[in-house]
């Protein structure tokens, strides 16, 4: 299980190209990947807090949202798998370690890359 010295990492996929079930489809593909990573502590749907009771929402999850902790310095061989993946998919990441927190939109490998530096410097701070 995660613990405080984990980094929480929120990706949501955010293209306007999609609608909410492709962007649900992507989630679950990724959901599915990730389980199974050693480099992954803990990775889960994000539960939709604020949802009416007595909606028709079967999951209760937010769309298009999933959220992972990680060991500081896994985070570099975890992009590293994630970069294939996300490439080119229109993202909205966001890191929280060490009391502080990044938010960063990424559609590009270039953008990943400056992404995970962001991150590694959130961890050495």
């Amino acid at each position: 299980m995660a613990n405080t010295s984990d980094v929480k990492l929120t990706i949501t996929f955010v293209d306007p190209a999609l609608d909410d079930q492709d962007k649900d489809e992507e989630v679950q593909k990724l959901f599915a990947q990730m389980e199974d990573l050693h480099e992954v502590e803990a990775v889960d749907r994000v539960v939709n807090a604020n949802a009416p009771e007595r909606t028709k929402s079967v999951t209760g999850w937010v769309v298009a949202q999933l959220i992972a902790f990680v060991k500081p310095e896994n985070v570099k061989q975890l992009w590293g798998f994630l970069s294939d993946r996300l490439a080119n998919k229109v993202i909205e990441l966001e890191a929280e370690a060490n009391g502080k927190k990044v938010k960063i939109k990424a559609s590009s490998q270039q953008e990943l890359e400056a992404a995970v530096k962001a991150i590694q410097e959130l961890t050495n701070a």
